[in-house]
């Protein structure tokens, strides 16, 4: 049975299972939730029809607003490209490599089917339950950087219990 953990949020709750078949991404977000590394950190990223991107430490602060989306650890994890990027599906942000490596921490929710990302970024999960949620966060009113005006955070991530 896949990983599953719930994405405690500012506007409610969002369960989701992580992918086996993606393993160096599972093992990273399993890291990173149980070292309560998001808690506090906002959706810096929120596009309706699109995508809404988390993950940035440097999003908990309000004076640093013009970095959000640039920061994260050092580290980067290779690319394991092997699913489509559906709505509903998780999928780890990255700069411009050429190896398509991803970010060691920011990651998106796709708020609809993105195929013309197909190819280039990991998808490593998907939504099992509160894609109201994920529909509350796409719509919120955001600044020309789509930055939420309101901040959306992450108040925790914690895994569910396997049944």
């Amino acid at each position: 049975m896949p990983e599953q953990f719930l994405i405690k949020t500012s506007l409610g709750d969002i369960t989701i299972s992580l992918y086996d078949d993606t393993p160096l991404h599972r093992d990273n977000f399993i890291k990173l939730a149980t070292e309560n590394y998001y808690d506090g950190i906002r959706f810096h990223r929120v596009i309706e029809g699109f995508m809404i991107q988390t993950g940035d430490p440097l999003s908990r602060h309000e004076d640093k607003r013009s970095m959000h989306g640039t920061g994260g650890p050092s580290t980067r994890i290779p690319a394991e490209i092997k699913h489509p990027n559906k709505k509903g599906t998780l999928a780890a942000a990255r700069d411009n490599n050429p190896q398509k490596a991803s970010s060691g921490s920011q990651f998106y929710i796709n708020h609809s089917d993105n195929g013309f990302l197909d190819g280039q970024y990991t998808v490593f999960g998907v939504v099992e339950a509160g894609m109201d949620v994920v529909e509350k966060i796409a719509v919120v009113k955001t600044d020309p950087n789509d930055n939420p005006l309101v901040p959306v955070t992450i108040d925790t991530i914690v895994p569910l219990a396997k049944s």
